[in-house]
């Protein structure tokens, strides 16, 4: 494995990691918001869902225009 690829295996790694923490704790964080309103509970999951993609998509552009 050259650097380039391990870095890249780290980021994705770190950034899969970040979002395996934050999906264990989002039962808790759901049921929190839905004490206050069930719509603000499905916006907080859609919004977790959304921003794992946005994330990765957002790595890609910037990969891209590094010319990798």
């Amino acid at each position: 494995m050259d650097r380039e690829t391990r870095s890249a295996a780290i980021a994705a790694a770190c950034i899969l990691l970040l979002f395996g923490l934050a999906a264990y704790f989002l039962p808790a964080i759901m049921l929190a918001a839905g004490s206050v309103s069930t719509v603000l509970a499905a916006i907080v999951a859609a919004i977790f869902m959304v921003a794992l993609f946005v994330v990765f998509w957002l790595r890609g552009r910037s990969q891209r225009k590094k010319g990798r």
